[in-house]
């Protein structure tokens, strides 16, 4: 935990650590923790910090003509963002291109409705929908999110029928910039999600956006081929995390342990994050690594530059 001037509050998630500076301003420090199933699992990630931070980078800068987003300096350091504080959406928006992940595993127990919306039969893993699906989830501090209808947030009153109408425009539009973003570096954007606030009556886009954190992609080259001939899709995400700790036992129930995750594991997660961000920008990724004591300086160099 940081030092910083002007800090008001301090927030430690799954992954990131949150500090409010003057009441106005947020800086996020992404960590090399790693979670899945709503568990953080025992050992850091290489590198998956800057991963996470440099590509959610990349992609609210090219999105930021369809919607303002909270970022005001995400250069200065390899992990860190820092930007507008806003009030938060108490909903995550998730949208989905094709039947993968959750959405998949809904459907093979048969389930036909999934956050309100009625999933069409004959499909297969991984086939696109015919237009991308919106299943949001209640976003949680601590413990699982659940999936909930557009109907119950209304309803609930989690967000005004006019704001949630809006984020479910503002979800669509920028999915499909995603898409033909990915596509151009030969990569399907399968599902994602996006997080909202507002500061008065503008909307804003906060968090990180089409990370391997928070977003599926396939390789497109072998799509129609795998799909065909019904094998697994090649792909880069954190699903292939899910999948080993599957295969281990593991899914974050009661009374179940997270298998050894040795060194060779590590160093193949890693890898495999940084070949996403290769993939997905066409950049080699340059490793920086800083000290506690350098990343505490350089964030209260651009702190004190906006709270005077």
């Amino acid at each position: 935990m940081f030092s910083l001037n002007h800090q008001t509050q301090f927030y430690k998630g799954k992954v990131r650590d949150v500090y409010t500076i003057a009441d106005q301003y947020v800086a996020m420090v992404v960590s090399d923790r790693i979670s899945a199933f709503d568990v953080v699992l025992p050992r850091p990630i290489p590198f998956k910090g800057q991963v996470l931070n440099q590509i959610a980078a990349v992609n609210l800068e090219a999105t930021k003509d369809i919607v303002p987003n909270w970022v005001l300096d995400s250069q200065s350091l390899p992990n860190v963002t820092i930007g507008k504080k806003c009030e938060t959406f108490a909903v995550e928006m998730v949208i989905r291109g094709n039947l993968a992940g959750h959405a998949w595993r809904t459907y093979k127990n048969g389930d036909r409705l999934l956050c309100g919306v009625v999933l069409p039969e004959g499909m297969k893993e991984n086939d696109f929908f015919e237009t991308p699906i919106i299943t949001p989830s209640t976003k949680a501090h601590e413990g699982h999110d659940e999936d909930i209808s557009r109907a119950e947030i209304i309803e609930r009153g989690i967000v005004s029928e006019a704001d949630y109408l809006e984020l479910e425009r503002l979800t669509q539009a920028i999915f499909e910039r995603g898409r033909t973003m990915a596509k151009a570096q030969g990569l399907i954007l399968v599902d994602t999600k996006y997080e909202f606030g507002k500061i008065g009556d503008t909307i804003y886009l906060i968090d990180e956006i089409h990370t391997p954190d928070s977003s599926r992609y396939f390789y497109a080259d072998t799509y129609e081929a795998l799909q065909s001939e019904g094998k697994p899709q090649r792909q880069l995400s954190k699903e292939f995390v899910r999948e080993w700790l599957m295969e281990n036992g593991f899914q974050g129930k009661d009374g179940q342990t997270v298998p050894e995750m040795t060194e060779e594991k590590v160093t193949e997660i890693s890898e495999r994050y940084i070949e996403l961000y290769e993939k997905l920008t066409g950049k080699q990724f340059e490793k920086q690594l800083l000290s506690d004591t350098e990343t505490e300086k350089k964030i209260n160099e651009v702190l004190n530059k906006l709270v005077s």
